[in-house]
């Protein structure tokens, strides 16, 4: 199936909150996408709006079988039991902050990053630590341009104040993918 990643799509004045927000820069600081919904996306939304009835539904097993099947190419296995539905990244990450930790435990992030992972720490009443990443600013390559600095990460996870650590991946905004390798690094610490 193509797509046309060619068509500009004049949004100004649609509510949007990348081009309405603000009049005076560039809206290079939120992750909205400028192109047209897959057709099949386009299609699925416009089969419910058609329907006329907007009423509560539930995440049926085509939903969970998909996904489990999509990672299973990637070699995890997973069963609909281990999975739960949620409405979004920042409300689940929320659940997960009060969940796992209590008023006053720490909360660590690697920065830069979504800014608005400070904002779910904060109104937890959880502190933010920081574990700022390296950056080489010689690097043209998103993979290299910033690195972890595991000898900072080691002594933050230490604090037996720090119950939870945000990781970002791929990382919002740097864009890098953090590998196995790394992955594995942070677990063991």
């Amino acid at each position: 199936m193509k797509y046309n990643f060619d068509t500009v799509i004049d949004r100004k004045n649609t509510n949007s909150l990348k081009w309405d927000l603000f009049d005076d820069e560039y809206p290079m600081w939120v992750a909205d996408m400028d192109f047209y919904a897959a057709p099949a996306i386009y299609e699925s939304v416009n089969r419910k709006a058609k329907h006329g009835v907007y009423a509560y539904s539930f995440v049926n097993d085509e939903v969970f079988d998909s996904y489990i099947s999509w990672w299973k190419k990637y070699g995890l296995e997973m069963k609909k039991e281990q999975l739960l539905f949620a409405t979004g990244v920042m409300p689940s990450i929320t659940s997960i902050i009060r969940a796992f930790s209590d008023e006053g435990d720490n909360v660590l992030i690697q920065t830069p990053v979504y800014h608005v992972f400070f904002y779910v720490i904060l109104d937890n009443n959880r502190n933010v630590v920081e574990n700022q990443l390296i950056y080489n600013p010689d690097s043209n390559d998103v993979e290299t341009a910033y690195e972890i600095d595991f000898e900072d990460l080691e002594e933050k996870l230490k604090d037996p104040k720090t119950k939870l650590m945000i990781l970002c991946n791929p990382h919002n905004p740097i864009g890098r993918i953090w590998d196995k390798e790394i992955l594995e690094k942070i677990a063991a610490l």
